[in-house]
């Protein structure tokens, strides 16, 4: 069945190679035979952390996004580095990083591409609770600004309900918390 809808790549010329990106330009042959372009932007892959406090309190993040020129409600994430062993290292490192935190029980809820039309990102999405102020703060990213905000289940659905939470990662993990808000 796969092959029905293959396509088989002809060639490739990288574009851009970034500090978080490379892009590239692909020419394909279409299952049909006719040849199609293709823009794909390789990213080494992402963590994000629905983070719970003790008292039933999402940590979101505001900072400010310049691909969309505005201040956005985000929960902690990162780019997996070589910096971390595996995923669950940049999990914890960012965590750390970004809130000052550590947990105590860590459960990995999905994983997802998170733009599958033109990019490879693939991203872990980890609840994170039990969580206590780390002893050992690592060094945070020098161009983030970020505000954290400790909000109660009802405030987050109010931001969904009016707009006001609009990232992918955190909107998947809103509608995770609301199943366990269910339970």
């Amino acid at each position: 069945m796969d092959e029905f809808y293959r396509e088989d790549l002809v060639a490739e010329e990288e574009k851009y190679d970034g500090h978080i990106i490379r892009v590239t330009e692909q020419l394909v042959k279409l299952p049909d035979g006719r040849e199609a372009h293709r823009d794909v932007v390789y990213h080494s892959g992402a963590v994000a952390i629905l983070a719970l406090t003790d008292d039933n309190k999402m940590i979101l993040e505001r900072q400010w996004r310049a691909p969309v020129q505005a201040l956005t409600l985000e929960i902690p994430a990162g780019k997996v580095d070589n910096r971390d062993g595996d995923v669950f290292d940049t999990a914890k490192r960012e965590l750390n990083e970004e809130t000052r935190m550590q947990a105590d029980h860590w459960e990995k809820i999905a994983g997802f591409y998170t733009s599958i039309g033109f990019s490879d990102e693939y991203m872990d999405l980890y609840l994170a609770t039990g969580l206590t102020p780390v002893t050992d703060e690592l060094p945070q990213d020098d161009d983030e600004s970020i505000d954290l905000l400790f909000m109660t289940f009802d405030e987050v659905t109010e931001l969904f309900r009016t707009g006001q939470l609009n990232d992918a990662k955190t909107l998947m993990a809103y509608f995770y918390w609301q199943t366990m808000q269910e339970k």
